[in-house]
């Protein structure tokens, strides 16, 4: 499956070189590894990276008794999620679907406040909404409409909507992300 295009709002464009959005390159520190919420694998069984990897997020997802609904466990944070009743569902949390829009429109969010405090901006306020459109031949893509509302010059809300097109979760979606499925009961 490829993955889903994240269109960029009307008129956005790239408005000069890219810039970091967090420190990286020679000495720059890195983040240290999120510990693994409880019941998750360490990313090794030494604890070591797996494959240079390191765990920045994990999450619990457990069934319920209740037909579709999950119960979701975020570092100390819990949510839920389940299926509308047209899908036999109890419609009692949004859907998966909905917690992928909302992570992305997040981080979103939180990366453009962050961006545009470092460099003290006037934005008051980032509203994203989003879309998840199914298509032909089982297509999918997801829409993203950015307001970005303070008094912000021309050139200020190019970068930032330059800026959205880089964000973690951004970057994930559309890269691509390869999700790797584990047994976590081998069979001997």
């Amino acid at each position: 499956m490829s993955p889903a295009p994240v269109e960029r709002a009307p008129g956005a464009g790239a408005a000069g070189p890219a810039e970091a959005i967090a420190p990286r390159g020679p000495g720059a520190a890195a983040a240290p590894a999120a510990p693994a919420a409880p019941g998750v694998p360490p990313a090794s069984a030494s604890g070591a990276p797996a494959g240079g990897f390191v765990r920045a997020a994990a999450a619990v997802v457990t069934s319920t008794a209740d037909d579709y609904r999950v119960d979701i466990r975020s570092g100390r944070h819990r949510l839920a999620a389940d299926e509308p009743e047209a899908s036999g569902g109890a419609d009692t949390a949004t859907t998966p679907v909905g917690l992928l829009l909302s992570a992305l429109g997040s981080c979103t969010a939180i990366t453009l406040r962050m961006y545009a405090q470092r460099k003290a901006w006037p934005l008051r306020t980032v509203r994203v909404h989003l879309g998840y459109e199914k298509g032909a031949d089982k297509a999918v893509r997801i829409t993203r409409r950015i307001d970005l509302i303070g008094d912000l010059d021309e050139a200020q809300r190019a970068r930032l909507l330059d800026i959205a097109e880089r964000t973690p979760v951004t970057r994930a979606v559309t890269a691509g992300t390869p999700v790797v499925a584990v047994d976590a009961h081998p069979a001997s």
